[in-house]
């Protein structure tokens, strides 16, 4: 069995869970007797796909060709896909949701549906952003339909009516050997809690950045870590006027310092109003580092008892359960044993043999 993936998140995205979901599901296939898989990116930007054995266009190739000129980028990739699409594959599994193969196609479909953020918070995004439409025509379209939680396939069904057999939850998976790798990350605060990932919208950053003001008060060598992007100028000045700018560390971290940066924290926050599954969670479990999360979509499910919940909108829960967390070191502990062991549930191979049997339904 062969399948094909396309280009279009390595195109676009340098860091981030889907584009490493792909990535680790085929270094998955790599290790599988009986099944390849088929992937060309002209022009990729990602950060984990250089670091496999995947085949790729030159980037310095594109720079010669096609300098400033991203639309040629585009069309040599589509060109590409369109070559090999109707031949020697099996299935193809696009890396994210332009159709523009969709008049084309004839052999079997199978897409991953990470979340349905666009559909239950529309209000947080552009109004011309067309991935909602997208997806739609992809999810109608599609053989299967792979969905990374029951909350995500509820939320399919719910929108669409499509039949249920149709998708196949299949969770995010995460190695669970004991090889972790830490590295020294400079300027780390002796106590402080962490905050992982995007800040805009949804993510409700600005509930935690006020909950961190009030407790922040009450606990002068408290300190914030954001593992992330830089601050724009509209963070800082929300930070300034919750008078913690200056208790706030921000770190571009490596994977190897993300390790050090949960492991040393006294927990972690996800504030998200919305999320199709949460890698960090499993990541927080992997490093023994206590989990704070709202009770809002998949993180009841993901978490279970083995993290603590808030009310999602609500800063005076929010802020009870930060000043609990922060008093009782012993409930932390507790929170690490129970990682461990919900960890378990999570295997990257467990994910890559669950979604290698999708493929096999279609043959």
């Amino acid at each position: 069995m062969k399948v094909l993936y396309d280009y279009q998140i390595f195109t676009a995205q340098k860091f981030g869970g889907i584009s490493r979901y792909f990535v680790e599901l085929m270094r998955g296939i790599d290790a599988v007797d009986g099944i390849t898989y088929s992937l060309d990116v002209f022009g990729n930007i990602n950060y984990y796909l250089p670091n496999s054995n995947l085949r790729q266009f030159n980037f310095a190739e594109k720079l010669k060709k096609y300098p400033r000129k991203a639309h040629k980028i585009l069309h040599k990739n589509r060109a590409v896909i369109e070559s090999q699409l109707n031949g020697d594959v099996d299935v193809f599994h696009p890396t994210y949701f332009d159709p523009y193969f969709i008049e084309s196609l004839k052999k079997p479909l199978v897409i991953t549906v990470h979340d349905m953020t666009y559909e239950n918070l529309p209000e947080f995004f552009p109004p011309g952003d067309p991935t909602a439409y997208q997806k739609r025509l992809l999810i109608n379209k599609a053989d299967k339909i792979i969905a990374i939680s029951r909350q995500t396939k509820d939320d399919i069904l719910k929108y669409y009516g499509i039949a249920d057999d149709r998708i196949e939850v299949v969770y995010h998976g995460i190695d669970l050997t004991d090889d972790i790798f830490h590295e020294e990350v400079e300027g780390i605060p002796k106590e402080y809690i962490l905050y992982v990932g995007s800040r805009y919208g949804y993510k409700n950053f600005s509930l935690f950045i006020r909950a961190f003001g009030i407790l922040a008060r009450r606990h002068p060598n408290l300190k914030l870590v954001l593992a992330g992007g830089p601050l724009e100028i509209a963070e800082k000045e929300h930070l300034y006027r919750h008078h913690v700018l200056d208790r706030t560390v921000q770190i571009a971290a490596t994977d190897n310092q993300l390790n050090t940066l949960y492991k040393n924290a006294l927990y972690f926050v996800y504030p998200s109003m919305y999320e199709g599954f949460g890698l960090p969670i499993l990541e927080a479990f992997k490093n023994e580092c206590p989990i704070l999360l709202s009770d809002a979509s998949c993180f009841p499910e993901i978490a279970e008892d083995a993290a603590v919940y808030f009310e999602t909108e609500e800063l005076d829960s929010l802020v009870e359960r930060m000043e609990y967390l922060l008093m009782h070191p012993d409930y932390r502990l507790d929170l690490i044993k129970k990682g461990r062991k919900q960890l378990q549930r999570y295997s990257l191979d467990d994910c890559v043999d669950k979604t290698i049997d999708v493929y096999q339904k279609l043959i």
